[in-house]
């Protein structure tokens, strides 16, 4: 048995905490039985808009013409940006490998951690299979992966996750896409722009879910231009003849009594490559907590108070596997409220209360706080504005499609601020600071001088034109 003064399970945003430990004096294990640095680095956040970055430009240089600019593509080199992007993450991945491998302070193993009690763990697998580690303070960030849907014949055929789908390094000739949420409308964007076809199986009645209604419908308006849509669909059976796939898709119904809609028609869609992006799981299912007083909620995720505690003694959680946001910026937001927890001289609870978001598609979108269907829900009373770029000169100038939606309470207070268009995941900024350092009021951004004519101006001018009551009446603010 190995004793520490800290363990962390998983190599992402738990890293921060575990190098706050180190700084404080303390001794520190590190489990962790992949490429260091976590989902976002290996297999998320930063391949994923590394590969979709080469698809805007492909794309702005398709829409030269719209400018009066005719361009031709002499070739794209699909293997190679691929293989560059991945060799980029290895380096870095490795390099935090490096980094932990000669300080002396961190001990790292390999291997998957499970508990045997409240704050030992046995590691299984890898090359420290076997070894037991105990700690006065744990820190479970063991974070996601992505969820298979239970769909006949899953088991039977060659799927690709989001994981494979970042090291394809052919473009598929029609890609399928399972799920309707943001990785696969990301997916959609980067492999369609490089010439695959596409079809979108989602079950929601409109794709981005997540996103405020009227956004989503927007978007999912946009895709269905550029794709095969079925929304409102759930993928039921699936099988493969050769190198073909063919997802059989039956209308579903959300609502009081979801499930799916009898007596009409399926549809079915065949690909040479299906992407199953239908959610991601806890990865709490791994750890053994049974042998804790760790508890998990009814979707599997680690359940913990509002410091990021769990009901085991000394035993912390952060990231994905807590199920709050599965976004990287918020795992690095609650290992800031981790550290502070942990070595701070009061506790304080993780503020979630501006919280962004952005799909990196075409359109992008990106929004922050409530959507108008949560204040509809809960009843209250809001005003809400929108407005859109091609009425502001940048916008007219990009010939840029989009909106930005605001929501605020009748005391002019920020609610919740929605963006599909060119650069959303920038304007939502400006929005951000104001509800978390400014006042959290439309005077915030009203008030900010905005250049001239840069395209923040279509966020000013959504903020201060005339608002609407939720309900419909006509509002003066």
């Amino acid at each position: 048995m190995e004793e520490f003064d800290f363990l962390v399970i998983g190599s992402g945003s738990g890293l921060d905490v575990a190098n706050v430990a180190v700084n404080q004096g303390q001794s520190v294990a590190i489990v962790e039985k992949g490429p260091l640095g976590g989902t976002c680095l290996n297999r998320g956040c930063i391949p994923s808009k590394h590969l979709l970055y080469h698809a805007d430009v492909l794309e702005t240089i398709e829409r030269a013409s719209a400018f009066n600019i005719e361009t031709t593509v002499e070739s794209v080199d699909f293997s190679t940006i691929v293989r560059e992007v991945n060799e980029e993450v290895s380096e870095d991945s490795a390099s935090i490998r490096r980094g932990l491998e000669s300080s002396s302070q961190h001990e790292l193993y390999d291997g998957e951690a499970r508990f045997v009690d409240e704050r030992t763990v046995e590691i299984s697998g890898g090359d420290d299979d076997g070894t037991r580690l105990r700690a006065e303070t744990v820190l479970i960030a063991a974070g996601s992966r992505p969820g298979i849907p239970n769909i006949d014949g899953i088991d039977d055929v060659s799927y690709l996750t989001s994981t494979e789908a970042l090291q394809l390094e052919t473009p598929p000739e029609h890609l399928v896409i399972v799920g309707g949420g943001y990785i696969a409308a990301e997916l959609a964007h980067f492999f369609g722009t490089f010439g695959s076809e596409v079809t979108i199986v989602g079950r929601r009645p409109t794709l981005l879910p997540e996103a405020d209604d009227e956004v989503g419908q927007a978007f999912t308006d946009r895709y269905a231009d550029r794709f095969t849509v079925h929304t409102g669909h759930a993928a039921t059976t699936v099988s493969q003849n050769g190198n073909e796939i063919s997802v059989e898709a039956r209308p579903y119904e959300y609502g009081d009594d979801p499930g799916l809609v009898d007596g009409e028609d399926a549809v079915t869609a065949i690909g040479d490559e299906l992407l199953v992006a239908a959610g991601r799981v806890s990865n709490a299912d791994t750890l053994n907590l049974d042998a804790t007083s760790v508890q998990t909620d009814d979707r599997g995720f680690i359940e913990t108070d509002e410091y990021l505690r769990t009901d085991a003694e000394g035993v912390w959680a952060l990231g994905d596997i807590v199920g709050e946001y599965l976004l990287k910026h918020n795992a690095n937001h609650e290992a800031r409220a981790v550290i502070r927890n942990l070595f701070g001289e009061e506790l304080e609870p993780v503020d979630y209360s501006a919280m962004p978001s952005a799909v990196f598609a075409s359109p992008e979108v990106a929004g922050v706080g409530a959507r108008e269907q949560d204040l509809r829900d809960a009843d209250e009373e809001y005003a809400t504005n929108t407005y859109r770029y091609e009425e502001t000169a940048r916008g007219d100038a990009m010939k840029a499609k989009g909106l930005v939606k605001v929501l605020i309470d009748l005391d002019g207070e920020i609610r919740g601020c929605h963006i599909i268009g060119p650069d959303a995941s920038t304007l939502i900024q400006e929005v951000v600071v104001a509800m978390e350092a400014g006042s959290g009021t439309v005077q915030d951004i009203r008030d900010a001088v905005h250049i001239h004519p840069a395209l923040p101006e279509v966020v000013q001018r959504a903020f201060s034109g005339q608002f609407s009551r939720g309900g419909g009446h006509e509002h003066h603010h």
